[in-house]
């Protein structure tokens, strides 16, 4: 091998080591600062279509504990969150618990995905508006799934962008409910 090409090399596995390591460190801070929120982090105000096309505002879930769920049908770890977050809508509902699916995804593959699906609570259409939206709500890598807690006052009090178990949420959800 020429020296040329070797050191060029060697500049681009420099360079991809260098951009790898800038990557988990801005991950990891992100990470560290996502997972909860100070008690005047509010949340944005949003409209969004829901499957039928009717314009749903967030403020129409004041007063509830709102779970907000940044989903696509092409995510696995959303797809295998979805029935712990129907049994909580099931088991906390009624308790003031209001869950709301944001897709970021196309109309047709939500509505081909959510019937059978049994989904028990609002699915907004966010498209790619809905991207703008998480972004807004804290999510600065654009990961999903994506989900923020947020208390009857309005305040965002927790941020998770991992897949989420029943258990785990459930033991968020109680104290606030």
């Amino acid at each position: 091998m020429k020296t040329s090409t070797l050191v060029v090399l060697m500049i681009v596995v420099v360079a991809a080591g260098a951009a790898t390591g800038l990557f988990v460190y801005r991950y990891m801070q992100d990470s560290a600062s996502a997972t909860s929120a100070s008690a005047t982090d509010r949340r944005p105000d949003f409209s969004l279509p829901d499957l039928e096309g009717n314009k749903r505002a967030v403020a129409e879930w004041d007063g509830k504990v709102l779970m907000v769920n940044f989903w696509a049908t092409w995510c696995p770890p959303c797809l295998r969150e979805l029935p712990a977050f129907i049994q909580l809508q099931d088991d906390f509902g009624d308790q003031g618990l209001a869950i709301v699916g944001i897709a970021i995804d196309t109309p047709e593959a939500v509505r081909d995905f959510v019937d059978p699906m049994g989904i028990n609570y609002p699915i907004l259409l966010g498209e790619q508006q809905g991207i703008a939206l998480s972004q807004a709500y804290g999510n600065r890598l654009g990961a999903l799934p994506y989900t923020i807690i947020v208390d009857r006052n309005g305040n965002i009090v927790s941020r998770h962008r991992t897949e989420m178990t029943y258990e785990e949420t459930a033991a968020m959800l109680k104290p606030l409910l």
